[in-house]
């Protein structure tokens, strides 16, 4: 089983490499600076078999694990974060929701268009007011015969715009309530759903992020995913897996980081020798390829026990505070090691630096993972 498993990997990393090899690290730049969300590319990745690459193929997807998934999130993230992002939201958020807590009927008319990549679907959880604090969510849903009437808003919603279809988690109950939030499926066609501002942001500016916006928007209690009350819990259950796939996210900018600046030492000569041969850049490389190893083991054991189906919560938050952190230090070594160039857009590592740090805030932010390992570990 084990060599099944390392060969489909093997696999995936090489189609993964080459498609971002040929169609995303020629745009890179253009992309960026634009804030161009190529939706071309995510059906292109569809075709791939990564847009629903934990989707049983009786649903149109691949039926692979979480290594192999990570393995593809690093290497899309080690050219274009960005994109590692955009594809990791896709899968682990709302493609995985519809998965995980969805009826026959919903699976049968959502998956295989995620799947495919014909759809690009969103995930809505956050607002401007509550941030972590999702308990006291302003969104709200109200019953009206067989439908429910949402009002609210979300942000920070990566393809809030191109989002095809969105999972979004409103208030059903009292404020803090575990039981108060149901989670919906709503189609960007819905009248009453409608996209807000789009984020200009530092970082990861290839991926859409934008506000959902919900006026009397009313929808069919068909489209209820799970129970009513279950749509919060259903949300930490999804974001012990989504975590994962950001811990991926992390590795993977670590890793194009490091592999940039170990390539420029090797190629810059001061004072008649390679930068690499002294001591205090080769210091920084050891540094940098140890936490990244390090990272890579945290990121891997937890989507082992993931596809073993055991609980992660602890290892996932473990992997996604620790990887995430890596990110960032090595990104900003790597920035130090070009020096002057490093400063530049000439060069890939400026645009590491800024892509890393999303890292340590998206799917709950370095203190939120604290939280959870201490929470965990003190049970």
């Amino acid at each position: 089983m084990m060599a099944e498993i390392a060969e489909n990997q093997e696999l995936i990393a090489q189609s993964v490499r080459d498609f971002a090899a040929r169609l995303i690290q020629p745009h890179v730049r253009d992309w960026d600076e634009s804030q161009y969300f190529p939706v071309e590319i995510f059906h292109q990745l569809g075709a791939l078999g990564v847009m629903g690459i934990l989707v049983p193929e009786s649903y149109g997807g691949a039926g692979l694990g979480y290594r192999e998934y990570i393995t593809a999130i690093v290497e899309l993230s080690k050219v274009d974060p960005s994109i590692g992002l955009s594809m990791a939201a896709h899968n682990s958020l709302c493609t995985n929701h519809i998965l995980m807590f969805g009826n026959e009927t919903q699976k049968q008319n959502y998956l295989p268009k995620l799947a495919s990549g014909e759809w690009i679907g969103a995930w809505g959880l956050t607002e401007p007011n509550t941030g972590s604090d999702a308990g006291n969510m302003r969104t709200v849903a109200v019953k009206d015969g067989e439908y429910w009437v949402l009002n609210g808003a979300k942000n920070f919603i990566t393809h809030g715009k191109s989002g095809n279809v969105a999972v979004v988690i409103a208030r059903t109950g009292a404020p803090g309530d575990k039981r108060g939030a149901t989670a919906f499926i709503i189609e960007r066609n819905t009248p009453g759903f409608s996209a807000g501002k789009k984020e200009d942001k530092l970082g990861m500016r290839a991926s859409e992020t934008a506000e959902l916006i919900f006026q009397d928007c009313r929808i069919h209690e068909s489209q209820v995913l799970g129970e009513v009350g279950e749509g919060f819990i259903q949300s930490l259950k999804i974001l012990d897996g989504g975590r994962i796939s950001i811990a991926a996210l992390s590795l993977g900018t670590a890793i194009g980081a490091y592999e940039a600046a170990l390539a420029y030492s090797k190629e810059r000569h001061q004072f008649g020798k390679a930068i690499s041969q002294f001591q205090a850049i080769a210091f920084k490389l050891a540094d940098m390829f140890t936490e990244i190893e390090a990272a890579k083991l945290l990121v891997y054991d937890a989507a082992d026990r993931k596809d073993r189906g055991e609980t992660v919560t602890l290892q996932s938050a473990t992997a996604k505070y620790y990887a995430s952190e890596v990110s960032v230090r090595v990104a900003n070594e790597a920035v130090q090691i070009f020096g002057g160039y490093g400063f530049t857009k000439d060069y890939p590592v400026e645009k590491f630096y800024r892509d890393c740090k999303l890292c340590t805030i998206g799917e709950g932010t370095s203190e939120i993972q604290k939280l959870v390992i201490s929470r965990e570990i003190l049970k």
